[in-house]
């Protein structure tokens, strides 16, 4: 639309449906579960829109239920790679040059696509290859999806109605280019949502992108670029290419043409790629952009005045959910010694409340956690606290793997605030302890902020507003997602901005408009109507002094 100034309509959060016994909802849901089980899938990366099956393939696994198989995957081998960085190139002038309406209606009409008729066949998806339940996959894969679309989209419109001031007889401008050359987005397992935002962010900014999904993710990011590609996202916009780190990763940072990574993941990943990027810097056309969100260590303080059933709650669902594999699960958790035993009572009761299981029974809170490796670390993490001095197991502590990768929700209680638990990062249904005794509160938020690399999530319950304003301010570089008598998870797009600093990552913000700044590279545009017709100032004109 080039005759119009048009509008972005206002973008709304998706509700979030709560599928209870006899709604429709849940119904077809089990439907779509029922049909997915029913087919083995083989999924195949594409470039410039062909699939090109590679006969590399890797089994897909339900992690709640090894005995049956989703299909498999192609993985891309370096000469794919290497043919969809060029694709990308190639289509990157008529993405880039496309109406920036036209680009934003893709994903307004995927936005529509997935809230309605690719809902429940999204949400399956994730539940069979991800483990998660129907409330986890709805927030994740149908609603924040959705959120990502919408709201990158009005914020798109926000940063380009944002121009400078002309002088008289001058118009400025300010273009909002996408990078020379292509982004790199590598997304991590836990989230189809992430998986979707990281690639599409920077496409809809006008770049194009080459994409490589988590393995474990891999089933529900094809039902990501079948979305797409109904939606109408041209071919090589977005090539999509599961398979192992090094055969993506080292023939995407070798390109001269790399311009961007956009990553969710590991710290220790993230930093091998930032590392292989310095290192090659004179090779590029351009100093590439780098966005990354990695581990978190987050915590949960609990001050004297604290609620004691909420700090409980907090626990078990910011802990818990989606078996703690959440970046911003609260893994350590400090609490008042005056309010401990009303906690603890708490928190016992709801834990004997809570089932472990496969997803397909919709009663289980806690699922599998994602594959054999997790398993064995978080398992290892368990066995060790078991022996250690001065820790007790006081909930959970027990795990099977005869049919899947099941662990119970784990609550450890140290003297130590310094033990392995209180300080690494686990990835899983194991929250940590530590009952603050004879130590004024300034003392345990100065505690609370050296403990760990990380600076993600975090959270304080008091009832005192004096308290929390203090703890606010004293924990101002401990969480880039600070919430007061709240869980420490849940982000919301358009309501919670997404990111942390330290050792958790650049904290660009996924969900707002500054995540997107970071795909443009901004051109000022300055047009003079009556241009100067010789070189002369005034100050040179002869004077009578």
């Amino acid at each position: 639309m080039h005759n119009a100034i048009a509008t972005a309509p206002p973008p709304r959060n998706e509700p979030v449906r709560d599928y209870a016994p006899g709604s429709p909802e849940r119904a077809s849901l089990r439907f779509a579960l029922e049909a997915l089980r029913g087919q083995e899938v083989d999924i195949q990366p594409v470039i410039d829109g062909q699939r090109v099956e590679t006969g590399r393939t890797e089994t897909i696994l339900q992690p709640h239920n090894l005995g049956q198989t989703l299909g498999q995957f192609h993985k891309a081998r370096p000469e794919d790679v290497e043919r969809a960085i060029e694709g990308a190139l190639k289509a990157r002038h008529d993405w880039s040059r496309m109406a920036w309406t036209d680009r934003a209606a893709i994903f307004l009409k995927a936005a529509e696509l997935l809230a309605g008729p690719y809902r429940d066949r999204m949400n399956a998806a994730t539940m069979l290859g991800q483990s998660k339940n129907p409330y986890q996959a709805e927030i994740d894969a149908a609603c924040e999806m959705v959120d990502f679309f919408r709201f990158n989209v009005a914020f798109l419109r926000d940063l380009l109605s944002e121009q400078p001031i002309s002088a008289p007889g001058v118009w400025n401008r300010t273009e909002y280019r996408g990078l020379e050359g292509f982004v790199f987005a590598v997304s991590p397992f836990n989230f189809t949502s992430i998986a979707a935002n990281l690639p599409t962010a920077p496409a809809l900014m006008g770049n194009t992108v080459i994409w490589k999904p988590a393995p474990t993710q891999t089933y529900s990011a094809q039902v990501i670029v079948d979305l797409l590609e109904e939606a109408g996202l041209p071919p090589g916009v977005i090539q999509f290419l599961p398979g192992d780190g090094a055969d993506v990763g080292d023939p995407v940072l070798a390109s001269e043409h790399l311009a961007g990574l956009h990553f969710t993941g590991s710290t220790a990943t993230f930093n091998h790629l930032w590392q292989s990027i310095g290192s090659n810097l004179d090779h590029y056309r351009t100093y590439p952009r780098i966005v990354g969100e990695t581990g978190g260590k987050d915590f949960i303080v609990a001050h004297e005045s604290a609620d004691p059933q909420a700090v409980a709650t907090a626990i078990v669902r910011g802990a818990f959910e989606y078996q703690g594999q959440k970046c911003s699960a609260a893994s350590r958790v400090y609490i008042d010694e005056a309010i401990w035993p009303d906690v603890e009572r708490s928190l016992a009761e709801q834990m004997e409340e809570i089932t472990v299981g496969p997803v397909d029974d919709f009663s289980h809170f806690v699922n599998a956690v994602i594959d054999e490796r997790a398993y064995n670390k978080i398992t290892g993490y368990i066995d060790r606290a078991q022996k250690a001095d001065g820790v007790t197991v006081a909930h959970g502590g027990s795990y099977r793997r005869d049919d899947g990768y099941f662990i119970d929700p784990t609550v450890l209680v140290v003297e130590d605030a310094g033990y392995e638990t209180m300080e690494q990062e686990i990835f899983g249904p194991v929250a940590t302890v530590h009952v603050s005794k004879g130590r004024n509160f300034d003392e345990l938020l100065d505690l609370v902020d050296a403990t760990s690399p990380y600076a993600l999530t975090g959270a304080v319950f008091s009832q005192d507003r004096a308290v929390l304003a203090h703890a606010t301010d004293r924990l101002a570089d401990a969480a880039g997602n600070f919430y007061l008598n709240d869980k420490p998870t849940g982000a919301v797009v358009g309501q919670q901005p997404f990111g942390g600093a330290r050792g958790s990552g650049t904290n660009d913000k996924a969900g707002s408009k500054l995540n997107l700044l970071r795909w443009a590279s901004l051109r000022s545009i300055k047009e003079t109507f009556v241009p100067a017709r010789h070189f002369a100032y005034p100050f040179l004109e002869a004077s009578d002094e």
